[in-house]
């Protein structure tokens, strides 16, 4: 189960497929391809381990790439594409990559990055002399490298408290580049994907996260066909799927609500016949979200929870979710414990923070403290997540553990209130952050990306917290809604909650230098 075979056994069938333009790629051509690209990266001096990193939209050389420094042994470092050059200097310094491989897209970000990292050599898709990366790559051979091994990739946060941290994975478990990886018996005996060829997998994701690099690699290892969306729109996802006939794909909930949110002549438009299986993760997604998505898909969306660690992993299927609605399911993947702040474990129904125990353990890049803050005495690994087990062993998260409000003594966990407000059908997004308060420390405050920005004002807030009432206390209801056309959001769901709270801790300084 791997390219190489497929490359072997059907080289002219599709490996990936970009969409909408729909150019292509074949295993046979992709076995070329990630041949020369490991031995491009001998010929730049990287050894087993070394470091590169990508920045790169989602186009047909990302998984290539990937696949050529698997044969390498190389670390690769995907970044993401809304950094800034500052940001991805810090990360491309942290990891000592040896050479970026980006596009002409970032042409701007481009020019600061050779400010900061003057040393730092480039390859460019689209460049010029030295730095052209198409005539680099045409000018190595199709071969295989003499020493082929395993590579791994290290991904790095995003950053949502803090400078972003590089998660290095524990060495491979097996020499062996064609060796079966884990996420293929996850893949096919917890999600059911086939193993047989016949599967067309749709992402919709940014490729340089870790969920998107997951499972698309997966699909590929399986002889399916993956099909690479640009970039998201709620639209083009569903024309996608009827258009490539697509049988599995993986999503985060912002996806849904958007396709929710989409006019329903344009929701049954589409031919979906032909899509079996769909995942989700990401954030949980609110129960009347994922129930009106089921109801609207068949009961083919299931979803598990997992982090960039690879520390373990939930699944809940969609028959046994309608039977425990906001559940990320059980473990499939590590064993889970629930501890309280003195490390000792909970019993069912009490939140507590999440460790996965798991033989292979993570660290943070060049973080020691980092992660030594993430291990439990026992040697066990928290994401940072609160939840609870009920009685059948279901997990159901309460929020992170970085996002809760303090406010008067009490502890609030914004997750509710968002899962509440994205709901509304006025409410196009929704983010509820603590702000600095003199009275009772923080206070809650709803961020609104209204479906129209003409409606947003007084009267949508008071809509707004007459739909809230009836489900939240006193205490959770925010005290403060602002509008806004847009919210700090990655393209895989991720929200930037720290933007939002570094910018309401400014207001605050300056409201009381001023006071």
């Amino acid at each position: 189960m791997h390219p190489i075979a497929h490359a072997q056994t059907r080289p002219d069938h599709p490996a990936i497929i970009m969409a909408p333009s729909g150019e292509t790629v074949t295993f046979g051509q992709m076995d070329d391809y990630a041949n020369r690209f490991a031995q491009l990266l001998r010929s730049r001096g990287l050894k087993r381990g070394d470091h590169f990193a990508v920045l790169m939209e989602n186009n047909s050389h990302y998984l290539q790439v990937v696949w050529g420094s698997q044969r390498a042994g190389t670390m690769m470092v995907p970044i993401s594409t809304r950094l800034t050059a500052p940001e991805i200097c810090y990360i491309l310094k942290d990891a000592n990559a040896k050479f970026l491989l980006t596009t002409r897209k970032f042409a701007d970000v481009i020019e600061g990055i050779r400010g900061d990292c003057a040393d730092l050599p480039l390859l460019i898709v689209g460049g010029e002399g030295d730095e052209d990366y198409d005539a680099a790559l045409a000018a190595q051979p199709a071969e295989p490298i003499a020493d082929q091994a395993p590579g791994q990739y290290m991904l790095y946060s995003s950053g949502t408290t803090g400078r972003p941290k590089g998660v290095k994975p524990a060495p491979p478990a097996d020499e062996d580049i064609q060796a079966v990886n884990p996420l293929v018996g996850l893949a096919v005996m917890g999600a059911g994907m086939p193993a047989d060829g016949s599967m067309v997998y749709l992402s919709p994701a940014p490729l340089y996260h870790a969920a998107p690099l997951g499972w698309c690699t997966t699909a590929q290892r399986l002889g399916g066909t993956v099909v690479v969306m640009e970039k998201f729109d709620p639209e083009l996802a569903l024309a996608t799927i009827e258009q490539h006939r697509v049988t599995d794909s993986q999503w985060v909930p912002t996806h849904f609500v958007r396709m929710l949110k989409l006019d329903p002549e344009l929701r049954t438009r589409y031919d979906l016949s032909s899509h079996k299986r769909a995942l989700h993760a990401a954030a949980p997604c609110p129960v009347p979200i994922k129930r009106e998505m089921i109801e609207w898909w068949g009961p083919i969306i299931n979803e598990y929870y997992a982090g960039s660690e690879g520390i373990g992993m939930t699944l809940i299927k969609a028959e046994d979710w309608l039977d425990h609605p906001g559940s990320v399911g059980k473990a499939i993947h590590g064993t889970l414990h629930v501890c309280n702040p003195d490390g000792e474990e909970v019993p069912a129904g009490q939140d507590g923070l999440l460790f996965f125990e798991n033989e292979n353990i993570p660290t943070y890049h060049n973080d020691p403290d980092k992660t030594r803050e993430a291990m439990h005495p026992k040697g066990w690994m928290t994401l940072g997540d609160i939840g609870h087990l009920d009685p059948d062993g279901y997990l159901y998260l309460t929020d992170r553990k970085s996002h809760m409000i303090i406010s008067g003594g009490v502890n609030i966990y914004p997750q509710e209130i968002e899962n509440l407000l994205v709901t509304h059908d006025k409410v196009m997004d929704a983010a509820v952050i603590g702000a600095p308060c003199p009275d009772f420390g923080e206070k809650v405050v709803a961020v609104i990306q209204p479906m129209d920005m003409e409606a947003a004002g007084d009267a949508l807030e008071a809509e707004l917290r007459d739909f809230l009432a009836p489900s939240l206390s006193k205490i959770k209801m925010p005290k403060q809604f602002d509008f806004r056309p847009q919210l700090p959001r990655e393209a895989n769901g991720k929200l930037y909650k720290r933007e939002l709270r570094d910018e309401y801790l400014a207001k605050a300084e300056i409201e009381t230098e001023q006071a």
